[in-house]
């Protein structure tokens, strides 16, 4: 079954709204055996929009759109639908009382300005919103199907969850498109290509993208129209065998964070961590501590971004004067001495030139220095990062994530 995707909203034209509903539309119809063929984005302009679900109409018969159901001026989308298909919009009663009662609970009082969203056009099916105020509609007529949702995303996720695919499913074949991904990290893309090109060409009939992000690169193998026991099994077996292929550098797979792996690595060894912080101004530890349940390992840290901290930390001031902030000196003293202070079984500690200025020939602009402390001693480790300031902190912190599970994970940690 072959579908149009229809992202409706100047704001994402615009680039002020990122359009993750698209994303995880496509993912969810694939995974039901609906092929997106064709994605667009149209502004709140309704002779734009008119057109292009004619279009759109023309060439699948069947269309999703996501946004423009609010009760704003620039909520346009029923309204075009409804002329294109020539239907009139009838007012629903039973659905403005349940707007009523919605708004009531949450001790508003509804403005008549959201009658708009009870209105629905004549033999539409209303599917019910549970997660906000527009309700979805899935409209017939000669020239084909129009699927509508509520562009909020967690409503329009919702939706798509349990009120669409559901509808799909009795009109899929049984095959199907899926993927499954694997995480990788501190392992430049260029490198982790070289490693996989030993099996990539052995992993058909499944096809390996490559997707880099601040994270690291994720491995990305999809199964294309396929039964779905088939397209499973070959994803499982493919996806291990990359694990295998990549060591350590392939930690988790779709959905896992470092830290989260980093956490059950130490909880399951009974480890516990600090950390010293001074590029990276915290976000190691706040990494850390979004994982519910992080206080068991997760001891605290420091934020010794200034020289004097650094030796308030422990770091001697020779070391600063000779070698300088950013050393594999000072980063061996900072985890060290912040180890040995709370009593922590590994430590890690940051010290860089996050930019854009304060970079030289010897330390350009990226230069990391890390620092490791645990029963092995401390170690140290440089690396420079590409990026901007924001991409460079981000990078050192997932380095640092995967520098202290490297050592949770080693005999002597």
């Amino acid at each position: 079954m072959d579908l149009e995707l229809l992202t409706v909203g100047t704001e994402l034209l615009l680039g002020f709204t990122v359009d993750t509903n698209a994303a995880f539309a496509g993912q969810a119809l694939a995974g039901a055996g609906v092929r997106v063929v064709r994605r667009t984005t149209v502004s709140d302009d309704p002779a734009l929009l008119r057109d292009a679900l004619a279009e759109a109409l023309g060439r699948t018969r069947l269309v999703l759109t996501t946004g423009g159901l609010g009760p704003t001026r620039d909520d346009l989308t029923k309204k075009v639908v409804a002329d294109l298909l020539g239907l009139e919009l009838e007012f629903q009663e039973e659905l403005w009382t349940a707007l009523v009662e919605r708004f009531a609970r949450m001790g508003r009082k509804i403005s008549d300005r959201n009658r708009c969203q009870a209105e629905v056009p004549r033999g539409a099916v209303v599917l019910p919103n549970r997660w906000g105020t527009a309700p979805g509609l899935w409209i017939s007529g000669e020239l084909g199907e129009v699927i509508m949702l509520p562009g909020v995303p967690i409503e329009m996720r919702g939706l798509m969850t349990h009120e669409v695919l559901p509808r799909l499913a009795p009109r899929t074949s049984a095959r199907v498109v899926r993927s499954r991904t694997v995480r990788t990290t501190g392992i430049p893309e260029s490198t982790l290509a070289d490693r996989v090109s030993d099996i990539e060409a052995t992993l058909d009939p499944l096809t390996l993208a490559y997707l880099p992000g601040l994270e690291g690169v994720d491995l990305r193998l999809t199964a294309w129209d396929m039964e779905s026991t088939a397209a499973d099994g070959l994803l499982q077996a493919a996806s291990e065998r990359l694990r295998v292929q990549l060591g350590d550098h392939a930690y988790g797979g779709e959905g896992d964070d470092l830290a989260g792996i980093l956490l059950d690595e130490c909880r399951a060894r009974g480890k516990t961590i600090v950390v010293a912080e001074s590029c990276t101004g915290g976000m190691i530890g706040q990494r850390i501590t979004a994982i519910p349940g992080s206080s068991d390992v997760f001891l605290g840290g420091i934020i010794a971004y200034a020289d004097r901290l650094k030796s308030a930390l422990g770091v001697p001031d020779r070391i600063l004067e000779e070698f300088g902030a950013v050393s594999e000196e000072t980063v061996k003293a900072m985890a060290k001495a912040v180890r040995e202070r709370h009593g922590a079984d590994l430590a890690v500690s940051v010290s860089g030139i996050a930019g854009p200025a304060g970079g030289s020939p010897e330390k350009p602009v990226g230069t990391v220095w890390f620092g490791f402390a645990g029963d092995f001693g401390v170690a140290a480790v440089r690396w420079v990062f590409p990026g901007t300031r924001d991409e460079i902190r981000a990078r050192a912190s997932q380095f640092a994530l995967f520098g202290l599970l490297r050592h949770a994970k080693s005999a002597g940690a």
